[in-house]
């Protein structure tokens, strides 16, 4: 059965910037302001705003053709833009970061187990039943308690150094399948917390809270100039060279899944505190892209890593910090994942503890020869404390 591909969409993003470029003023403030993490508002568009929205003094009757504006109104209005602008920027960075993150972990886990796999099989010659049966069993191993059990055997010889190793190998195999899986569940989640973030049109309170007008007028305003938009949309996508090809159904959902594939902006961001010093959050950091955290120290460390350290973050979007995942990305970027470097670490890692050498008899260690001013010295100390005479004190021998 052959599968047929879906038709690449005709909808481009400088079909979408033309059109609203094309727009009157108040609609293309409008659609701006819908599309905030997209676009921005400039600044003759906020004057407009200023100018544009209805003195609250003036609740019934003539309203005034001059309207003021001021340095004021025009700073609230910016303030106000701002806000909403980083608000959905920082969502839209943080649920990518998060999928990037998530996504790269779950193939180095992935990565790691496979070259247990191989080092399993070709050096240690375990059998493909075994490493299925090991595969079948990751999820209900505990990876503590059972390296506990095999440092015992080891300190007590009842074990020996390659025996060792492959049965530590053999958890640690276990361990990187399951680490994998769970980073592919949160993966899910985060990817459907991305698809809601990236939909997400700014809110009909939050443009009023921008614009400042009220609600019956901003509802009037946004349904007329949306089904301006589309209108325009249409007829540019009907008449464009790519006419041949299938038009979206929803032209205003292709609009979001279009301008969601533009590069997104990388924020400034300053340690907050994250595990007390940067120092150690970078240990930690480095430590769970090696997967050598430990897996209940991963769970607590993944939730501060993407509420961040202040403890309203999981109320507000805004309050959240982003230095943690920018820091996780840049490791990931530098680590070393080729197969060498990959079988270097797991052998490091699963190879017994060496022992201390137990046929050493303890010879008398001979006291190094003390040098004569030190020992008058000593002497003088140890006489004067006690009181008794001595040459130094009587200035000769004493008869």
């Amino acid at each position: 059965m052959t599968t047929i591909a879906a038709p690449a969409s005709p909808l481009t993003i400088e079909t979408i910037r033309s059109v609203i470029e094309a727009m009157p003023v108040q609609g293309r403030i409008m659609l701006r302001l819908i599309l905030l993490q997209y676009f921005d508002v400039t600044d003759e568009e906020i004057v407009y705003i200023v100018t544009d929205r209805p003195d609250p003094r003036c609740v019934a009757g003539t309203k005034p053709t001059n309207t003021s504006m001021t340095k004021e109104s025009i700073r609230v209005v910016t303030e106000r833009r701002d806000q909403y602008l980083r608000q959905v920027r920082l969502k839209r960075e943080r649920t990518w970061l998060q999928c990037d993150s998530l996504r790269r972990l779950a193939q180095l886990r992935e990565a790691f187990a496979d070259r247990a796999r191989t080092l399993l099989t070709g050096r240690f010659s375990v059998s493909a039943e075994t490493i299925e049966a090991l595969r079948a069993s990751s999820r209900n191993v505990l990876p503590r308690p059972a390296t506990r059990l095999l440092d015992q055997r080891w300190d007590a010889d009842e074990i020996t150094a390659e025996d060792y190793q492959q049965q530590r190998l053999s958890i640690e195999f276990q361990t990187q399948l399951r680490m994998a899986e769970k980073y592919r569940k949160r993966l899910d989640l985060a990817e459907r917390e991305r698809q809601s973030a990236i939909y997400a049109p700014l809110q009909d309170h939050e443009i009023a809270h921008v614009w400042g007008l009220p609600a019956g007028s901003l509802a009037a305003r946004k349904v007329k100039y949306l089904a301006q938009y589309l209108q325009a949309l249409q007829a540019a996508l009907q008449t464009s060279a790519a006419a041949t090809a299938t038009s979206p159904l929803d032209l205003w959902k292709e609009t979001f899944s279009v301008l969601a594939e533009q590069p997104i902006e990388r924020s400034l961001s300053t340690y907050d505190g994250l595990e007390k010093t940067e120092s150690a959050l970078i240990d930690k950091l480095t430590a769970m892209v090696w997967g050598t955290l430990a897996e209940e120290s991963e769970v607590k460390f993944w939730t501060s890593l993407v509420f961040g350290a202040s403890s309203n973050a999981m109320h507000s979007e805004i309050t959240r910090n982003l230095f943690g995942l920018q820091r996780l990305t840049t490791i990931l970027n530098d680590m070393d994942a080729s197969p060498e470097a990959v079988d270097e670490e797991l052998l490091k890692r699963t190879s017994p503890t060496p022992k201390a050498q137990e046929d050493q008899t303890a010879l008398p260690e001979e006291k190094p020869a003390e040098d004569e001013a030190s020992t008058q010295m000593r002497d003088h100390v140890l006489k004067s404390m006690f009181g008794e005479l001595h040459n130094d004190l009587t200035g000769g021998t004493r008869s």
